[in-house]
């Protein structure tokens, strides 16, 4: 699985793992395309790394306090975005689409424990030559227990 993530992503571009130590979460990207990171959230969910063109990445984990079925967490993700595509399984959620200029892929999987493990990836749609080609392997990689 790493092989095919480093063939996946572009050449120049190193693997890089972030691992969030609240919840496990775990996703494989290029650091060179993300190369800063917002402030995180005080209470330890996740981070977001941030593009110079303006694209973020955002990686976390969240109880599902509320018991949502993938299909109710859907609903509740998508509230006031362009939705294009939408695909649930029993055990996760994607949507992509449209949040005003930007294209946006979120992906939530359930894990062990009530925790979903998640991340959500912006960027201009002016970038999506860019962007496209890194969706599907960063999609793959999300994990967490």
């Amino acid at each position: 699985m790493t092989l095919a993530m480093v063939i996946a992503l572009p050449a120049l571009a190193k693997p890089f793992i972030y691992t969030n130590a609240r919840f496990g979460t775990s996703v494989t990207f290029p650091l060179e395309v993300f190369p800063e990171r917002a402030e995180p959230p005080e209470n330890g969910d996740g981070i977001t790394f941030l593009a110079a063109d303006g694209a973020s990445l955002a990686i976390y984990g969240s109880n599902n306090a509320l018991e949502q079925t993938p299909k109710q967490l859907a609903d509740m993700s998508s509230e006031g975005l362009e939705v294009t595509y939408r695909k649930l399984g029993k055990d996760w959620v994607v949507l992509s689409g449209n949040d005003g200029t930007d294209i946006f892929y979120h992906r939530l999987e359930f894990g062990r424990a009530g925790v979903i493990h998640a991340f959500l990836l912006k960027y201009p749609a002016s970038a999506k030559a860019r962007y496209d080609p890194l969706v599907s392997a960063i999609a793959e990689s999300l994990n967490g227990p």
